[in-house]
């Protein structure tokens, strides 16, 4: 199910990272207790932004990264173990960027090198 749908027209609802899904709206979508979002949140696992009244509100990204939580949460990870896989995958990512980034600068070099 998608809560998106039937939502054309609705602010923000096409920015993945539009905080606009309630801490109930998110533990219906993913079949999650309210308790174990409110957990994540508290161990920085998953942290959501906030309203002006202090409430979770959740983006589209967020809720992904939910799921992610909830597939190694069932597999019979910790959330402290969820948190550190985690990290490790941002970090992974920034380091494939720069190697990628590096690999363009170097192709750019090396072909300024040939017509030289």
């Amino acid at each position: 199910m998608d809560m998106a749908d039937g939502l054309s027209g609705v602010p923000g609802l096409d920015d993945e990272h539009a905080p606009i899904f309630t801490v109930g709206q998110v533990a219906t979508l993913l079949d999650v207790q309210q308790a174990f979002l409110r957990r994540i949140d508290e161990l920085r696992v998953v942290s959501p932004q906030r309203s002006s009244g202090g409430q979770r509100r959740y983006s589209r990204h967020d809720i992904g990264r939910v799921r992610h939580v909830v597939t190694m949460a069932d597999e019979g990870m910790t959330l402290v173990a969820i948190r550190r896989i985690i990290q490790l995958e941002y970090e992974l990512a920034a380091i494939t960027r720069e190697r990628d980034e590096l690999a363009v600068r170097l192709r750019a070099a090396d072909q300024r090198n040939r017509r030289s």
